[in-house]
């Protein structure tokens, strides 16, 4: 009886860790998932992807309290989420630390470092990781960049330089944005994000 116990949950281990490595990234093009998917921001208000977008499109960012490369990039962060705004683009930050809930990403920690940091956008819990599997999202920081249609045009790095915004020479995101908004084909579509790996269950 034990071996069978044991096979099962080895199994049920196994099965787990498959799901995780099968989980794709989003392709470009590709609609927004769950876009009218109700999560709790720090407000404690319950807001939908399509409540959030705005005019010009919207920007999703995963991202955390805990990550020290979040933490290093909070200046850039906050940089890009304010341009957003400004041209009309919504933007949420989903936190989907779903295993660090009870060190440093509950609820209570994601309302204490948005007020410390003055966030002016959502910032909401992606519960049971459900929005990083949908998107294919692996680090913080990561963003994807929808068009007014909820299509993705952008995955990747907010720029070139995640270590040393000193040595920034390319501000993707920014320059995404900007191509997006002024009917242009987004020139840099994918680039590689700069992180701490999603802590899921």
């Amino acid at each position: 009886m034990k071996k069978i116990l044991s096979c099962a949950a080895l199994f049920a281990a196994f099965s787990l860790l498959s799901f995780r490595l099968s989980v794709h990234e989003l392709a470009i093009g590709s609609a927004i998932p769950n876009p009218d998917l109700k999560m709790k921001d720090i407000t404690g208000r319950e807001v939908s992807f399509k409540d959030v977008k705005k005019e010009g499109g919207l920007l999703v960012m995963f991202s955390c309290n805990t990550c020290p490369v979040v933490i290093k990039n909070q200046e850039r962060t906050k940089e890009i989420c304010k341009e957003a705004l400004s041209k009309n683009v919504g933007v949420i930050l989903l936190n989907a630390n779903e295993a660090t809930r009870g060190d440093g990403d509950s609820f209570e920690d994601m309302q204490s470092y948005a007020k410390g940091q003055q966030y002016k956008w959502h910032y909401a819990v992606d519960k049971n990781s459900v929005m990083a599997d949908a998107f294919g999202a692996m680090r913080t920081p990561e963003c994807f960049l929808f068009d007014k249609e909820m299509k993705l045009v952008y995955h990747g790095a907010i720029d070139n330089n995640p270590g040393n915004a000193g040595d920034v020479s390319k501000k993707y995101l920014s320059e995404a944005i900007s191509e997006m908004l002024a009917g242009k084909d987004v020139t840099t579509k994918v680039t590689r994000s700069i992180g701490c790996g999603i802590k899921r269950n």
